[in-house]
């Protein structure tokens, strides 16, 4: 797919993962529009790539579809749609207190918070921008556009506590081909990158103890993944016509 000049859509594109993959869009030619609820960040970030900010909620339809037209009516229909907005919790299904013997489950409101931030609001933006898309004109090869969602290994190999995040980044996962088979003849292609354990916003704060910790247990290379490197997996399945309907594990060969 040619990218200078297409226009794209990355949530979550405010910080850490998105927000180094708008900023490698932006730097191939692409018009960016950032859909985040972190306002003042967010307007920072378009404002230096040139691109437009749009307070979004994902898990709201009204918010998701007043996003799509603002970044349409500044850019034209974007050709490409990356999903980056996610969240999540640690809680156990059920457990004990050792302290007070206490017990108590995972709280089903947050269980379910979770599945509608990460995988419904995923496949919300899906729907909508591949909606948006089969108006566009057909480029090489029959192609309209290319959609990248963001999982995570814990798709694979969720961890205690991680009953809701995993099995919402496992349901990415899970609709990735099928998506990627249902638009197949208006060539639009879909993808998900099963990221690692990233250098993002979430560890800044972390211990430099943690943070080493946390790299050593990555085979290779030993460290904290970094935004670029998932940026440029974003920009490769995005620009490769032939990468359709693949979930690809980044994560330095870690497994949980």
């Amino acid at each position: 797919m040619k990218l200078d000049g297409a226009a794209a859509v990355v949530t979550g594109g405010a910080s850490g993962l998105g927000e180094a993959t708008a900023r490698a869009l932006a730097a191939r030619g692409v018009k960016v529009a950032i859909f985040d609820l972190n306002r003042e960040r967010g307007e920072t970030v378009a404002a230096e790539l040139g691109g437009t900010f749009c307070e979004v909620d994902v898990t709201s339809d009204d918010s998701v579809d007043a996003g799509f037209a603002a970044a349409r009516a500044a850019h034209g229909q974007e050709r490409i749609l990356v999903n980056c907005a996610g969240r999540g919790n640690t809680f156990k299904t059920a457990q004990r207190s050792r302290e007070t013997g206490e017990i108590s489950h995972f709280p089903i409101d947050q269980f379910e918070r979770i599945v509608q931030i990460n995988l419904i609001g995923t496949f919300r933006c899906i729907a909508k921008s591949a909606a948006g898309m089969l108006s566009l004109d057909p480029m090489e090869d029959g192609e309209r556009g290319a959609i990248v969602n963001t999982a995570s290994v814990a798709a694979q190999d969720g961890q205690a506590g991680q009953a809701a995040y995993a099995s919402s980044k496992n349901g990415i996962v899970g609709l990735t081909l099928p998506v990627a088979r249902d638009l197949r003849k208006d060539g639009i292609r879909v993808n998900a990158i099963l990221p690692g354990i990233f250098d993002t916003p979430l560890f800044a704060t972390a211990r430099p103890e943690l943070r080493k910790q946390l790299g050593d247990s990555v085979p290779f290379p030993r460290r904290l993944g970094k935004a670029e490197e998932f940026a440029s997996l974003v920009v490769e399945m995005c620009a490769n016509s032939y990468f359709n309907g693949e979930h690809v594990r980044l994560d330095g060969a870690i497994r949980m």
